[in-house]
């Protein structure tokens, strides 16, 4: 179509952090500021020869420290912090396991589709934390033009940043699993967005 705008050239590479206590047991992990895992640490060490073919103008973390500390092993000591990245504010389900809240509730509860209530913290609805991702979408928007974009986050915010990236509806990131220490990438095919590579972790 006569003067569309160029196809973005650069990728949006998603690394979730490293393995914590609460993601090996299965608790929900939002604000709670966990370090990472010896293994964590051994996880994050195996990045920096799968992320070296990129050319990243752009390289950002969330400000919790498992993420900060997966970059600094990777080999990017220095991001720039985004608070955006940071995990779904899951308010009183923080710490609490799946298993545990459907005791509770007494039906197949999921945090997709039947969300958090408050506690200690107020909580987000997927809503907000797909708000969160397009903020840090419009951020790297105009690096992605030409060069790749490397995130550090975790695991539910960048399932649902990903589907904001491929314009879906946010809840459908309970689709898309994603593992302690992996790579995903999304890139331009002609004009639509896709995901060029999902849940690698080697």
């Amino acid at each position: 179509m006569t003067g569309a705008p160029p196809v973005p050239k650069g990728r949006i590479v998603l690394v979730r952090h490293g393995k914590t206590e609460w993601s090996e047991s299965g608790q929900h992990t939002g604000t709670t500021d966990l370090p990472l895992l010896e293994q964590g640490e051994a996880d994050a060490a195996t990045l920096a020869p799968r992320l070296a073919d990129f050319d990243f103008g752009l390289v950002l973390s969330s400000p919790l420290q498992r993420s900060l500390r997966t970059a600094e092993i990777a080999g990017f000591p220095s991001p720039e912090v985004d608070p955006n990245l940071v995990e779904w504010d899951y308010g009183a389900y923080e710490g609490r396991t799946t298993k545990d809240i459907r005791a509770e509730l007494g039906y197949d509860w999921t945090v997709f589709e039947d969300g958090v209530v408050p506690g200690a913290s107020p909580g987000e609805t997927v809503e907000e934390v797909a708000a969160r991702a397009s903020r840090v979408l419009l951020r790297a928007a105009p690096v992605v033009a030409s060069r790749d974009v490397l995130l550090f986050g975790h695991g539910h915010a960048l399932r649902i940043l990903a589907t904001v990236f491929l314009r879906e509806q946010p809840r459908g990131a309970a689709k898309l699993l994603l593992d302690a220490g992996s790579v995903s990438v999304l890139e331009y095919e002609r004009e639509q967005p896709a995901i060029r590579l999902w849940n690698s972790l080697g």
